[in-house]
């Protein structure tokens, strides 16, 4: 009954908006959504489409830093308690009140687990040790298990699903269906049809204000190409990730304008470092032993080998910032005295030398040829650049969804509740959250612990107690100075001992049809409500 309620809702908008002409906003992104279900995946992909149905009790502003959202305020009432007062008279899509019954009952799905799900939030509710309580209906207090100042940040990664809808469901099935995704938003749930489109309909009763499209379809179109030609024909309104190749011409054509803005993805070689690597093998083919990728020079050697700016160049037509930072800048955390590594392959085999790998190996870099800006070229360079300096690097890249699986738990000697990445050496990137480090220097740098959430991007499984004890330290240190100290000391440590290796942080692009104006956001999610008709 709650699920007919809400297509009475759009059926009987849907009609009113007939009697004009619709409002109609139709999106070609690049990555398809795989999931509606918000507490099923971390994939921005399907991120920016739940994001319409659903919300959160604190939300990210186009430069990713905390907003109010379903919560109107947040505050630390003591050392270990945050409290969060709710949003009055929002209501779900069926007509239902929302409470804080809903922010418990999320919270708690999570912690409960969701079988199957490839990788939730639940994470987020872990680190610090929180629990939560519901003081009254429009207030919940969270507690953690000492001082914790990003909380707030923590939760802008947990939606909020309704208690009375999704109790029982089964996991992303019902959602995708529909019978589920009934969330708070800006946008009412309409198809999910895999492989060609999913659309939403306006939420006339939004607590946010008047919506302008009566309907927002989402048409995957993965070749960047075909993409660009479904804009330039008409056939969609406007796209994400636009080639970098055709930017200058799409700036200078007045019949289209590009949005543009600094990305907070970084792209980066993530090393593994098991002391056996399967793809990392002897000028022999025989899997080496130690694996040389432990060897801090080794990684060094590699990361001198790279060419950052022939990559910004010639690859990413300019859209990228070669780093050797962790997090962009203008980010709390950044360091600007961490300067991009310089191209010097005669330095990398001197390393190498050094290190005893004069003779050099053969390894495997393994990426996604359709989740990043240009990922499967910019795998395809780098495996040249090393083997120019003798570590012969051999290519393999996939489909995202292949890849995110083998990376987070791929390995032959993984299972249910124990994930061991496949890869010896990968490709992939991580976006900062909130605007600021301590998730990212937890998540990448961390030593991995499934039990408290640290390390939950560190796939290479690096780990060094000197930065753990600072990244823990400042999870817990409410002076933002001091806790700013800690966390450029952190990442200090793991460059100068390249726990990873860096490359750029990416620009993010997206291309429209004259008419329309585009708030671009640094965390690289296309929202309908940031897309305003001006002609």
């Amino acid at each position: 009954m709650k699920r007919l309620a809400a297509l009475v809702v759009a059926a009987a908008m849907l009609s009113s908006a007939s009697v004009a002409a619709q409002e109609v906003l139709t999106i070609g992104v690049r990555s398809e959504a795989s999931s509606l279900d918000p507490h099923w995946t971390q994939l921005s992909a399907d991120l920016q489409v739940q994001e319409h149905i659903f919300e959160k009790l604190v939300n990210l502003d186009s430069a990713s830093q905390p907003i109010p959202g379903l919560a109107v305020s947040w505050e630390a009432i003591d050392d270990t308690t945050w409290e969060f007062k709710l949003r009055e008279g929002v209501t779900w899509h069926d007509g239902e009140p929302f409470t804080a019954d809903d922010v418990i009952f999320s919270f708690d799905r999570l912690r409960g687990g969701i079988e199957g799900a490839p990788a939730s939030p639940a994470f987020t509710l872990d680190k610090g040790g929180k629990t939560w309580e519901k003081v009254d209906d429009l207030t919940v207090r969270v507690r953690t298990d000492g001082p914790y100042p990003t909380v707030a940040e923590d939760l802008a990664m947990v939606p909020i699903v309704a208690e009375h809808v999704a109790r029982g469901v089964t996991a992303s099935v019902d959602f995708n269906s529909g019978d589920a995704a009934i969330g708070t938003g800006p946008f009412l749930y309409n198809e999910f049809r895999s492989g060609d489109r999913i659309s939403v309909v306006k939420n006339p009763g939004w607590w946010g204000g008047e919506v302008q499209w009566d309907e927002v379809v989402f048409r995957p179109v993965t070749q960047d190409a075909s993409r660009l030609a479904a804009l330039l024909n008409g056939d969609v309104d406007m796209i994400d990730y636009p080639p970098t190749a055709d930017l200058p011409s799409l700036r200078d054509n007045p019949d289209f304008t590009v949005s543009s803005i600094p990305s907070d993805r970084l792209i980066y070689v993530m090393p593994a470092y098991r002391d056996v690597e399967d793809y990392v093998l002897d000028n022999d083919g025989n899997v080496m032993q130690p694996n040389p990728l432990r060897d801090w020079r080794v990684r060094k050697a590699l990361s001198l080998a790279i060419n950052r700016e022939a990559i910004r160049d010639r690859i990413m037509g300019g859209a990228s910032l070669p780093t050797r930072n962790v997090v962009p800048p203008g980010f709390f955390g950044y360091d600007e005295s961490l300067e991009a590594d310089p191209y010097d392959p005669e330095a990398a085999q001197a390393l190498l030398a050094e290190a005893g790998y004069g003779d050099g190996f053969q390894l495997t870099l393994h990426g996604p040829n359709d989740r990043y800006i240009n990922d499967a070229r910019i795998v395809e360079a780098i495996a040249q650049m090393w083997t120019r300096i003798g570590v012969k690097t051999a290519v393999d890249t996939m489909p995202r969804n292949i890849f995110f699986s083998d990376l987070i738990r791929g390995h032959e000697d993984s299972f249910p509740g124990h994930d061991v990445p496949k890869f010896s050496m990968s490709l992939t990137g991580w976006g900062t959250v909130a605007g600021e480090a301590t998730y990212t220097v937890s998540g990448i740098l961390e030593t991995y612990n499934a039990a408290t959430g640290g390390g939950n991007g560190n796939f290479g499984r690096y780990s060094n107690p000197r930065i753990d004890a600072r990244s823990i330290l400042a999870k817990r240190t409410i002076d933002r100075d001091e806790r700013l100290r800690l966390l450029q000391e952190a990442i200090n440590i793991g460059m100068e001992d390249y726990a990873l290796i860096p490359l750029h942080f990416q620009v993010n692009h997206w291309a429209m049809r004259r008419g329309l104006e585009h708030a671009a956001r640094t965390n690289e999610r296309t929202l309908a409500i940031e897309v305003r008709r001006v002609d």
